[in-house]
């Protein structure tokens, strides 16, 4: 379970995030859409860490994230590139990750064959840095980074940017694969409506730092976004 209470991120005289309250259970696939601006990826930094909000806090099953590091474990992440260490192979960037979570060779090989469709061929053994990949195969590496040690929760901003169609239905696929295997929470972020909608069970509207809708019910997901959004 996350707790978001009273979280609020102020720079100077501009509030960018106000959301008083909010709770993602476990095994929830949970969308976060809005436009350019409206904090969807200072929400997701706040709740790694990464960012110190100005007042209020994130809890992770009763942890709070800004004063304890015991919850870093159960938590996977890819945010952009700058997460990932550019300057290996992906070889090497998940042998690496390998030995941080102390993983067998057998594991990290299983974990890779999940991501085989998704690789399309492209990633592994190619002897190609990180920094030389394309925006797309990038962000595959990131996912699959994110996916490591079996966390409990995987937070992703923007997956199916730069991905091509093939590689963005087959990353749908991954996610409810894995969802309803793992009982794994995911927190999506995207502007992608039609991919949220597909596969989170709720979806939280964000604009300017606030939460204007919190849709759960799937059948009417795609008709209140369309609304909003004026298409």
């Amino acid at each position: 379970m996350i707790v978001v209470q009273d979280l609020k991120k102020q720079y100077k005289d501009a509030v960018v995030l106000d959301v008083p309250s909010l709770e993602i259970p476990r095994s929830q696939c949970f969308g976060l859409v809005g436009n350019n601006g409206a904090g969807k990826t200072t929400l997701f930094r706040i709740m790694l860490d990464l960012v110190r909000a100005t007042s209020g806090r994130v809890m992770l099953e009763d942890i709070d994230v800004s004063k304890n590091e015991d919850w870093k474990s159960r938590v996977g992440a890819f945010l952009d590139e700058h997460m990932l260490l550019s300057y290996l192979t992906p070889d090497e960037y998940f042998e690496a990750l390998r030995k941080i979570y102390l993983l067998s060779e057998e594991d990290l090989r299983l974990h890779l064959a999940k991501f085989e469709e998704l690789f399309n061929e492209e990633i592994l053994g190619k002897k190609k840095y990180i920094r030389d990949l394309s925006k797309g195969n990038l962000k595959k590496v990131g996912i699959a980074a994110a996916m490591m040690g079996n966390p409990e929760v995987v937070m992703l901003d923007e997956p199916f940017e730069n991905l091509d169609p093939s590689s963005q239905v087959r990353l749908k696929k991954l996610i409810l694969q894995e969802k309803e295997m793992s009982q794994r929470t995911f927190l999506i972020s995207s502007h992608d409506l039609n991919h949220v909608t597909e596969i989170c069970d709720r979806i939280v509207l964000l604009e300017k730092g606030k939460v204007i809708k919190d849709l759960q019910e799937k059948s009417t997901m795609v008709e209140e976004l369309n609304a909003y959004f004026g298409t």
